[in-house]
């Protein structure tokens, strides 16, 4: 059975760390919407250029956009075994419009997986985060002195988009546009929460605890029936 998982979370709960852990443990793809835009930006593609103007001011990138980018990644081959999805969706709306691309897919569930964090803590967490300036990795919480990359020895920089103003726009952007897609997942059977206020480690041990086990109840629900 394939094992298709969204990680949702606000900025600073940590998502993207934890989905790139999951999936390499797992040999299945992360898909992230910022690497895919970041290499665009780095290709000087318009399209990236114009959603990096709009990431710096803390706000989202356009639905349409997102979910073009999203549907061209999930037609590779690579993800016939599954995928983590790491900042998608982000609304109800695309949350509707991966539920129309899954109707495609013949592997099932999709298990949604809300990794929860205080807001104090994560703005604590954004306001000192740190990024490669090569690869785009996040600096790991863990090695606060470093200063390259653990990846790819890059140098690691403070984020445009996480000075104190920007911070708290994005969290206010995700509380807006994001908690609402949160509220249309959580009925499913095959939705979960995370405690992300945890180290690193035990935040790993306990979503791969949850999702296994919410793979297991959407096991034998009839086709499409987790939404």
């Amino acid at each position: 059975m394939a094992l298709n998982v969204i990680m949702l979370g606000p900025p600073g709960a940590g998502k993207g760390t934890q989905a790139e852990r999951f999936a390499r443990k797992h040999g299945v793809p992360r898909i992230s919407t910022g690497d895919i835009l970041r290499d665009g930006i780095k290709q000087g593609l318009p399209l990236a250029l114009k959603a990096k103007e709009t990431m710096d001011r803390g706000e989202l990138v356009d639905d349409e956009t997102m979910i073009e980018i999203v549907r061209e990644r999930l037609s590779r081959s690579d993800v016939a075994g599954g995928f983590v999805l790491d900042g998608f969706p982000r609304t109800v709306y695309q949350g509707r419009a991966l539920d129309a691309i899954m109707n495609d897919r013949a592997s099932r569930p999709l298990v949604v997986v809300d990794i929860v964090v205080p807001h104090e803590e994560l703005v604590r967490r954004l306001s000192t985060r740190r990024i490669c300036s090569a690869c785009g990795a996040n600096a790991d919480p863990a090695e606060s002195g470093a200063t390259t990359c653990r990846q790819c020895g890059g140098a690691l920089v403070y984020r445009t988009d996480d000075n104190d103003r920007i911070v708290l726009e994005r969290l206010r952007v995700y509380e807006a546009s994001t908690k609402p897609l949160v509220d249309y997942y959580r009925t499913r059977p095959t939705f979960r929460t995370v405690n992300g206020a945890q180290p690193p480690d035990r935040v790993a041990e306990e979503l791969e605890a949850t999702i296994m086990e919410a793979v297991r109840a959407g096991a034998g629900l009839p086709l499409g029936a987790e939404r």
